[in-house]
């Protein structure tokens, strides 16, 4: 036995399961008058909250709720879309955020498929739970969250979540995990194919994913963050959880658009924000179109696809400092960053979107991303040139599918999480995305990039957002589509974009056709991509 096994014990007093649950705590007992949330008119402190957390756990708790029973959540950045976060594992049980823009259809199958033993219902949400509590076959305690914003509407169900709070007792505590790997909450993914597979997240990766946002994001002390981030994606990024790590304010927005966006940012002096590529787009088009510039950079994490080099080089002119972070749902969201140098403080402005617009490198807190051959999982030259598949390794990955343990050992094969997306591995070791799987266009034998076509897309003043698909093609087999949507005010004609794309690209990766309209998308910011692929398929 080595000397370092002898008389060192493992135990309580230096050994504590990782959890994001001690952050709160923290903050609330060092900056307990900090401001925490701010909706509206209404503030709250960190005290009030961390107050208001416990006696939520405890209120769950005198109500039947336990270790592994599934709380679904159906509510808007909201406050308490905030403090589910922290109420709903700290009284054991699983927090399962759902998607506010599904049918009831699809939050059926969610309550099913989790084992939902409660359900809170936001007041402005109550129509869609109606229904689907009369379809699922789960009947679950019924929680409504009021709202003032919302007014008065007949409720979904047998007591209110204020209610509820004031039946629990803060001095009962929080219920802490025994072993850091107990499910902390259940998130689904999109399910564009399909029922949405239920990606389950463990304490640990949430505890290690929130203070990893705080260091690649190298995040000051009280920072003030817009909820533009719907927070039943991937646990908010797990931003929740960061905002108390470092006692930030939570800026809340019930239906954040453009105009709402931009006015929150300057009442609020708010210093940071997250949101898809498109949010990214709508708030810089709308700032355009008010001649409005930041006067202190406003820092904004954004993902859910490769931000086009022309967008990002548009948002750095009105302001914004933009961090491009990667991840996935099965990954607690951002698990890679495109980490700056700053050395490349001196490139021009183009050249440094197009090195921004790169997917980059593992988070410190992840063990491994790389870029694999699929078939083989040997690592792919950095050479900038040959594709492979990003596949992740570490506490960041999740601990599997629901319920489809075929799903799970698929997508842990090889022992990696394979994560579909296609990227080629740069000589500096950033790793930058050039399709999904799905996506790539393959034309008489040769890849087509849809990001690179769309990228030359964006590249037009004309284009307010773009997405490119394959379209079945006698001769070539496959052909690019694109599909815009026109900035506001601007007119373009289908042959004029063509000829753009064809000044910036290969010939043959430039669209074929061109179809004018709003673009279909996901409550995150994401173009569903499938919708036109089906729109192509029967062109």
């Amino acid at each position: 036995m080595s000397i370092f096994d002898t008389d060192l014990e493992q135990g309580a007093h230096n050994s504590v399961a990782l959890t994001p649950l001690s952050l709160i705590a923290r903050t609330a007992h060092v900056y307990p008058d900090a401001v925490a949330i701010r909706y509206g008119d209404q503030t709250t402190s960190w005290g009030e909250t961390f107050d208001r957390c416990l006696r939520l756990a405890d209120g769950l708790r005198r109500a039947g709720v336990g270790k592994n029973d599934t709380v679904a959540v159906l509510a808007p950045n909201t406050p308490a879309a905030v403090e589910v976060a922290f109420g709903v594992p700290g009284c054991g049980a699983v927090l399962n955020m759902i998607n506010t823009r599904l049918d009831p259809e699809a939050v059926a199958f969610i309550l099913d498929h989790g084992e939902a033993k409660v359900f809170m219902v936001d007041a402005g949400l109550a129509e869609v739970a109606r229904a689907a509590l009369a379809i699922a076959s789960v009947k679950p305690l019924v929680i409504d969250i009021e709202d003032a914003q919302v007014g008065a509407v007949p409720g979904v169900g047998s007591q209110t979540y204020n209610g509820l709070i004031a039946t629990g007792d803060a001095s009962a505590g929080f219920t802490l995990p025994g072993d850091e790997w107990d499910a902390i909450s259940l998130n689904y993914t999109s399910g564009t194919t399909g029922n949405p597979k239920g990606v389950v997240y463990h304490h640990r990766g949430a505890y290690l994913n929130a203070l990893g946002n705080g260091l690649e994001w190298a995040l000051p002390r009280h920072p003030v963050y817009l909820w533009t981030l719907p927070l039943f994606h991937c646990n908010g990024w797990c931003f929740p959880w960061t905002l108390a790590a470092y006692a930030g304010e939570n800026i809340c927005l019930r239906a954040p658009e453009g105009s709402a966006i931009l006015d929150a940012i300057d009442r609020h002096s708010v210093t940071h924000m997250s949101g898809a590529p498109i949010v990214l787009n709508m708030v810089t088009t709308e700032a355009e179109g008010r001649g409005h510039h930041f006067a202190e950079p406003l820092r904004m994490t954004t993902a859910g696809a490769a931000p086009p080099a022309a967008v990002l080089a548009r948002a750095a002119a009105i302001g914004f400092d933009v961090t491009h972070v990667y991840g996935l749902t099965e990954v607690y969201g951002p698990a890679a960053v495109c980490a700056w140098k700053p050395e490349w403080d001196a490139l021009p402005a183009a050249e440094q979107s197009r090195i921004k617009a790169r997917q980059g490198v593992n988070y410190a807190v992840l063990e491994e991303m790389s870029v694999r051959n699929p078939d083989t999982l040997a690592l792919v030259p950095r050479d900038g040139v040959t594709m492979g598949e990003i596949m992740f390794r570490g506490n960041l990955v999740m601990k599997g599918y629901l319920k489809n343990a075929q799903a799970s050992k698929q997508a842990f094969a090889g022992g990696h999480f394979h994560s579909g997306d296609l990227a080629v591995w740069h000589e500096d070791g950033y790793v930058e995305i050039k399709d999904r799987s799905k996506d790539i266009i393959i034309s008489g034998g040769e890849n087509i990039s849809s990001i690179e076509v769309e990228g030359a897309l964006y590249q037009h003043p004309a284009v307010g957002a773009a997405a490119v698909v394959a379209a079945p093609d006698e001769k070539w087999g496959e052909t690019p589509w694109a599909f815009v949507e026109l900035a506001a005010g601007a007119e373009v004609t289908a042959l004029e974009l063509i000829e753009h794309c064809r000044g910036l690209l290969a010939h043959f990766k430039c669209p074929r056709h061109v179809v004018f309209g709003e673009l279909p998308k996901t409550s995150t910011g994401k173009i569903q991509k499938f919708e036109l692929r089906e729109v192509a398929r029967e062109g």
